[in-house]
């Protein structure tokens, strides 16, 4: 467990930071002012923050953007920081390493009371302007002392931001139960990557990667993959079928977004199967053979937003430091944050994995 002390900490009057000013493309490289930490409040020192596929959305301003943010905002969900100042009613010590919980979780409304903050009815979004102009991509930031998660482990400030993308895929897999069974995973991005990573990590059987990259499927066979496949130069339902001698896998999890490989992943899974959809579709989903491959199989259907908080955090935090995912595998680029255009130039371009930026620099 890592040691708190109480220090005094020099707290300068402006930071650099990114901020969304207005609706319309990019951010916007400021000073700002540092602000106080009020009630139940915390001052934190950011020290890393990862770049997130709805990220790009927030950089362009497209219609995602216009559903899951509200200007101004300082950009930048996953974070990982050092607390500095706690204002009045908060009490984590100076010093402790943070990561931050950025659904805002109200705590009252009916989700919130059936101990499912994730899908709060009220919930305030950090990074995305939601009840909270803050964001971690800055130098410091105010964050309610509620939604931090204190570490227990000896992370670095890059695992610590990973947790929280980490958490997404853990999330799914957890939810899935995976022990013992065959999972598929469909698109090795950063979750998808994760998502394999978890699944071992969690005890299946055997982990299967699909995407439409090999420069991606390498890395996956890296974090868990028992078996990668390359759905552009093979069939993957008929790759399927003669691995599990037209059984069909346990368990999918779609980690794509792309809807033809969420229209087609039911015809993948076997009877009683289990399905999670976590990449968020851009065009609407269309089951071509819906009693065939859905009603008649008797599947079993499930969907992610975020993590279950805190559980998940707690379960990702021992599953890094004991070494049973590597989740800094699957950053591929740093930048300082002053070269902000830069970076999201790299992941835009699709030459990135994950991105992660200092805010000092």
């Amino acid at each position: 467990m890592q040691e708190k002390k109480m220090a005094s900490v020099d707290i300068p009057a402006t930071m650099k930071a990114l901020v969304k000013k207005e609706e319309g493309e990019s951010y916007s490289y400021v000073t700002v002012p540092v602000e106080e930490p009020g009630q139940g409040e915390v001052l934190i020192k950011v020290d890393c923050v990862s770049i997130c596929g709805s990220d790009i959305a927030l950089y362009k301003w497209d219609n995602v953007a216009r559903l899951i943010a509200t200007v101004p905002f300082i950009p930048g969900h996953e974070c990982a920081g050092t607390v500095v100042k706690c204002g009045p009613g908060a009490d984590i010590p100076v010093g402790t390493k943070v990561g931050v919980e950025n659904h805002f979780f109200c705590g009252d409304c009916f989700q919130c009371r059936y101990e499912d903050g994730a899908i709060c009815s009220n919930m305030g979004q950090y990074g995305h302007g939601k009840q909270t102009q803050q964001g971690g991509c800055s130098e410091y930031s105010v964050v309610p002392a509620k939604y931090l998660y204190a570490l227990t482990r000896d992370l670095d400030a890059e695992q610590i931001a990973m947790l929280e993308p980490l958490g997404v895929a853990h999330n799914a897999i957890e939810k899935l139960g995976v022990k013992g069974k065959e999972v598929l995973v469909i698109g090795c991005g950063p979750v998808g990557l994760m998502a394999q990573a978890s699944a071992k990590a969690l005890g299946a059987k055997k982990v299967l990667g699909v995407d439409i990259e090999d420069k991606k499927l390498k890395l996956a066979t890296q974090l868990g993959a028992d078996i990668v496949i390359n759905s552009m130069s093979q069939d993957l339902k008929e790759f399927v079928m003669k691995h599990t001698s037209g059984v069909g896998m346990d368990c999918v999890c779609e980690c794509s977004g792309a809807s033809s490989m969420v229209n087609s992943s039911f015809s993948l899974l076997r009877k009683g199967g289990h399905i999670g959809l976590v990449g968020l579709p851009k065009q609407p989903l269309h089951v071509e053979n819906v009693l065939q491959d859905v009603v008649f199989k008797a599947l079993t259907l499930k969907t992610v937003h975020g993590r279950l908080i805190f559980h998940t955090w707690r379960e990702t935090e021992v599953l890094v430091a004991e070494g049973k995912i590597d989740v800094k595998a699957i950053i591929s680029h740093r930048f300082p944050m002053s070269q902000f255009e830069e970076a999201f130039k790299v992941l835009m371009s699709g030459q990135a994995c994950k991105i992660v930026l200092d805010p000092t620099a």
